[in-house]
């Protein structure tokens, strides 16, 4: 059997098995050895589905040998972050009030996986109900950053880059509501993508802010986002939000050509409080894709500042009424000393919900009262508006817009934030979900050994000029090497 099976990529992986040149069981046996080997440090997964993976597995091997037709993620591992329903798979969006929900059906998600013969190995950790950047706020436990032990992953899905970061497989779902999966993509070095709003099917997620949720792959390198993409995009009886717009094979555009495309830098995005270490970065990053011949512009999205506050208003109201539904009746954790109705609501969730879902519920909650509907919820409606505008306007001009995708490395564990700090982590990421296009984050080098995030964000349903363009210059400045965690 070959060694370090768990370097390669989830396309290396795939071509070696339809080739014959490994077998599906060697392959989830040398992602369950690596996961016996670094879990412990890295606490990436809160579940495994060992034993259900190495059967599917065999029945992989049958079917090759039998000569049947095997999809494009055959024999490759996946992780699916603990938001993602999954037939028969305990499924709690990491909170005490889920913790003993068992789906019941399969989300869309990860139906098309299977449906493309990928081998679901377990679920990840994420912030409670995805609401965090730390990843912290699970109900299981802290996931640590492969890169340093002592930092975060980030989050909400930072479970999922931790799993694609320490290599315990090449390939994981995440969700992403207001940058979850593009900033623990930067924090862990590894490649993510948010797509347009509609693009890819949201039945099965379980909901924070509808209009603002939408699942993504997390992967080692662009050409397995764009593997991955040709499977979980595209429309879905199941979803009305989804497109019917026809999915492109986004595999074509690996290895082409960037002359001539026309690259925004938005000079709000740019500001004096960004580290300048990151910022030396990210001008590397332009000048190789100067070299590459892209054409470099200074664009302006003027309502980029009030992003932040606008999102906190709009996803925590749709958070609350999202959130009602767990209320001790239907399923999921039921408090035990009632004596009525309303002492069952409040004593429920008082014990299933964590601080940081309360405070976002109470939020929205207010914000959605008659009192305060005018005044914050239509007005940021409003804000929201002129900030999908702002998109409109400059992708006119250029192609992509180029930011930085963090506005700092990930911290340390033990650094002590206030939830005002922690939001301001989104500032970058946001707007994307905000006007519902599409984002990816990659790598782009190191600043105090941790890696740095430079993030490309397109027009509605233009996945294809971010993979085109960010596979480009992961070409140029060549992919960083994962951590070892011997």
């Amino acid at each position: 059997m070959e060694n370090n099976i768990y370097e390669l990529s989830a396309r290396q992986l795939n071509e070696k098995f339809l080739a014959g040149e490994l077998k599906a069981v060697d392959i989830v046996k040398s992602c369950y050895d690596r996961i016996e080997k670094v879990e412990s440090k890295v606490n990436s997964f809160v579940s495994l589905r060992k034993d259900l993976a190495i059967e599917e597995a065999k029945k992989l091997d049958l079917k090759r040998e039998n000569g049947e037709k095997l999809g494009c993620l055959a024999g490759v591992p996946v992780a699916i972050k603990d938001n993602i329903l999954m037939e028969g798979q305990k499924a709690s969006s990491c909170s005490k009030i889920l913790e003993n929900f068992t789906s019941i059906y399969d989300s869309t998600v990860v139906k098309k996986l299977k449906e493309q013969d990928a081998v679901i190995i377990g679920v990840t950790n994420m912030d409670e109900f995805a609401m965090g950047s730390t990843t912290k706020t699970s109900y299981y436990h802290k996931t640590s950053n492969p890169w340093d032990l002592e930092r975060v992953p980030g989050g909400s899905s930072g479970g999922a880059a931790a799993s694609v970061s320490a290599q315990e497989v090449p390939l994981a779902l995440g969700s992403d509501t207001g940058g979850s999966i593009r900033q623990p993509a930067s924090f862990c070095g590894i490649v993510g993508l948010k797509p347009t709003y509609g693009r890819v099917s949201r039945y099965g997620l379980m909901a924070f802010g509808s209009s603002f949720d939408q699942v993504g792959p997390l992967a080692k390198t662009v050409e397995d986002l764009a593997i991955c993409m040709n499977v979980i995009a595209g429309e879905d009886d199941y979803d009305a939000t989804v497109s019917k717009k026809e999915v492109p094979d986004y595999t074509k555009v690996l290895g082409q050509d960037i002359k001539g495309l026309r690259i925004g830098l938005p000079k709000e995005y740019f500001i004096k409080e960004l580290n300048q270490e990151i910022k030396e970065v990210i001008d590397k990053s332009v000048e190789k894709l100067k070299e590459l011949g892209a054409e470099i512009v200074e664009v302006s999205l003027p309502h980029t500042k009030y992003a932040v506050p606008t999102y906190y208003v709009l996803a925590p109201a749709e958070a609350s009424s999202n959130l009602a539904r767990f209320d001790g009746i239907r399923y999921g954790y039921r408090a035990k000393d009632y004596s009525n109705l309303e002492e069952l609501y409040v004593k429920t969730r008082t014990e299933g919900f964590g601080a940081e879902v309360k405070r976002r519920i109470m939020i929205g909650t207010y914000v959605l009262s008659a009192g305060f509907y005018d005044a914050y919820f239509k007005k940021a409606q409003k804000v929201r508006t002129l900030i999908k505008d702002d998109f409109i306007k400059v992708f006119k001009d250029v192609d992509v817009i180029l930011t930085p995708t963090a506005p700092t490395v990930a911290f340390k564990l033990t650094d002590v934030k206030t939830p005002i700090e922690l939001y301001m982590e989104d500032i970058f990421t946001i707007s994307a979900n905000l006007a519902g296009i599409p984002g990816l984050s990659m790598p782009a080098g190191l600043v105090e050994g941790m890696p740095v995030g430079v993030q490309f964000m397109a027009k509605p349903f233009d996945e294809e000029t971010l993979i085109k363009v960010a596979d480009a210059l992961e070409r140029k400045i060549g992919r960083l090497t994962l951590p070892n965690l011997d």
